[in-house]
């Protein structure tokens, strides 16, 4: 995370990992989720704001995800079902459920499948928000292989294509994740887009300002001085402009919006359907039906140490890479807490009496 989405000390509080999920826990039981549920959903949530990941958190998720299940359009108790499926592939409804739940349960699937074909890939449609998709292709890790989850929203249009004035894509984020030895494991885990939109919700919360070619104004033309987010706004592929190399960002969303929704048989969604629904693509790799795993395991410990150890620029202390910094964020915020700022703790407060729920924090 950015230090500038960081709140400032004067306004934030420690949370310990302990308090949160078992407040966080009770709420999607009120919502009316199994516990088991509850507690998956907990875990995915929380995992991003160890991780340093505000944006997919608590803070940002949960109270839309409380929305959501008030007005209907979650479904709190969802009932996936196979739509189609070979030895080493399912497509999935995922029934309305949120997708931090039906979500790890697809992955796990194709996992399962990957065990003995050697890949496994499952799409899921007609389900809600996913969360941090790093969350679920990291759940590939223990099994040791490789995880890759996108995903996609129908109505979810908030990206402009290169060029354009009107947006027609979603984030459609992608994250792979895979295992090495002595080393912490790589993760990719970003948005096909220059920013994710939460975080324009961050900006406003601590003040911060967009950097350019992060975001355009109404009429699509990049903004290209530091600025606050406009209202309305548009966020801009990745590469924010063509001579920054947009094109590519906005080619990697429209390859998420097929792999995603089309091959899960939801359609393009461009304008289409109702809003809301998201669609999602979970693989995982059986790295040893490819290569041997010792050797595979030993290769990626050498790049990463390789990466890890390239001489730094002046001004800079280190190079890193994903998952480095976030894998160090969350054995610090173990240890001290996770800082929220006062305005979500304000807001854990008045949903928890809301519902009737004791707050630790």
């Amino acid at each position: 995370m950015l230090e500038r989405f960081r709140p400032p000390p004067e306004e934030t509080v420690m949370v310990s990992e302990a308090d949160l999920r078992s407040t966080v826990q009770a709420i999607f039981e009120k919502m009316g989720c199994p516990r088991e549920d509850a507690e998956l959903a907990t875990d995915a949530l929380v995992m991003a704001d160890l991780r340093g990941v505000e944006t997919h958190g608590v803070s940002n998720m949960l109270r839309n995800y409380v929305a959501q299940y008030n007005d209907g359009s979650l479904n709190p108790r969802p009932n996936p079902r196979i739509l189609r499926e070979t030895v080493s592939v399912a497509s999935m409804d995922a029934d309305r459920g949120l997708g931090i739940i039906t979500g790890p349960r697809a992955m796990d699937l194709a996992i399962e499948k990957a065990r003995s074909t050697g890949v496994g890939i499952v799409t899921a449609r007609n389900g809600g928000h996913l969360g941090m998709l790093g969350y679920h292709a990291m759940r590939a890790l223990e099994h040791n292989m490789i995880g890759v989850c996108m995903g996609s929203a129908l109505g979810e249009s908030g990206i402009l294509p290169t060029f354009g004035r009107e947006p027609r894509l979603g984030t459609n984020p992608i994250a792979v994740a895979v295992p090495a030895g002595r080393e912490v494991p790589f993760v990719f885990d970003a948005a096909t887009s220059a920013i994710a939109r939460n975080k324009v919700v961050l900006a406003r919360r601590v003040g911060a300002l967009m950097e350019p070619g992060w975001v355009a104004g109404s009429d699509g033309i990049p903004i290209m001085e530091p600025a606050e987010p406009p209202d309305p706004y548009f966020v801009l592929p990745l590469g924010g402009t063509r001579e920054q190399g947009s094109h590519k960002g906005y080619g990697l969303g429209v390859m998420v919006q097929v792999m995603s929704s089309m091959l899960a048989g939801a359609g393009y969604s461009i304008g289409q359907r109702e809003p809301g629904a998201f669609n999602h693509y979970f693989a995982a790799y059986n790295i040893e039906a490819f290569t041997p795993l010792d050797e595979f395991r030993e290769e990626m410990d050498g790049m990463l140490h390789a990466l890890k150890t390239t001489p730094p620029i002046p001004g800079q202390e280190r190079v890193l890479y994903g998952n480095l910094p976030e894998s160090e964020e969350t054995e610090q915020r173990r240890a001290s807490g996770i800082p929220f700022h006062t305005e979500v703790v304000d807001w854990f407060h008045s949903i928890c009496s809301e519902l009737s729920i004791p707050t630790r924090f």
